[in-house]
């Protein structure tokens, strides 16, 4: 196993990229927005959730706006693109990523944010995680 391979599957991460996360028919499948909920209690009641294909993993974060920039920065650095942004102040910033999912990276990618957005005086306000509507026979 390359050392590549190795990182992506501790981190969580597919070696591929094949979902576009910007297909219009991505739903969300799994979510949490309660701080108390466990991921693996979140997937456990996901319904539509294809557990060994690519997901659009979503963190909804709100941070002040002058720290938005900064976020970014760090959000990018492993792997995040920036979804949405509003304008007020505090922003709400939702950081995404392609990546096969299961409750551990879940989880600490769902601590990962809370640290990122601790340190710059925001807060998570939860996370979900998209695939394509699913119909009998489609593959991503």
């Amino acid at each position: 196993m390359s050392v590549k391979t190795w990182w992506r599957r501790m981190v969580g991460r597919s070696g591929t990229t094949e979902l576009d996360p910007t297909r219009p028919d991505l739903v969300v499948v799994a979510s949490s927005f309660d701080d108390a909920e466990a991921c693996s209690a979140a997937l456990g009641k996901a319904m539509d959730w294809t557990p060994d294909q690519p997901v659009v993993l979503r963190h909804h974060l709100r941070v002040p706006a002058d720290r938005v920039n900064a976020v970014q920065i760090i959000a990018a650095q492993i792997g995040y693109d920036t979804a949405s942004v509003d304008t007020s102040d505090p922003v709400k910033l939702v950081l995404q990523r392609v990546q096969v999912l299961d409750a551990l990276h879940c989880s600490q990618e769902r601590s990962r944010m809370a640290g990122i957005a601790q340190r710059h005086d925001g807060n998570v306000l939860g996370w979900d995680a998209l695939q394509p509507a699913s119909r009998p026979g489609d593959k991503y």
